[in-house]
């Protein structure tokens, strides 16, 4: 792979507490992946992978300030974590990634935040 800096993003995933074993397996794999034939699909389904983990900050937003989010954080916690939800939309309304910006800064992602599987929402705060 050429793009040193992706590789050290996709590095600092695998590393982060955070961060699901699904998509932790996956970013391994395309560590693994680098400089080989496989590196394409390696790629692809590490893309995948974060697209059925990463969800809207809406999405989000929606769950801080829902029942379940309130049971599940407590409603102080839930509060403040819609609070911050909301400060990042608005910083993300006023921002807009260069025209020059790589491709992975201008993604579909970008403004995304939270996990959708199961397996990461139950996950303490």
């Amino acid at each position: 792979m050429k793009d040193q800096r992706l590789l050290e993003k996709v590095r600092e995933l695998v590393a982060a507490p955070s961060c699901c074993p699904e998509a932790k397996a996956a970013g391994q794999a395309l560590l693994d992946a680098a400089g080989t034939d496989k590196e394409a699909d390696a790629v692809r389904a590490l893309i995948a992978e974060l697209e059925e983990d990463v969800c809207s900050v809406d999405d989000a937003l929606a769950f801080f300030e829902s029942e379940t989010g309130v049971k599940f954080f407590g409603a102080e916690r839930a509060g403040a974590l819609a609070a911050a939800a909301r400060k990042v939309k608005v910083r993300a309304a006023n921002t807009a990634p260069a025209p020059h910006a790589p491709p992975a800064e201008r993604s579909s992602t970008a403004g995304k935040t939270c996990c959708k599987k199961q397996s990461c929402e139950t996950r303490p705060p």
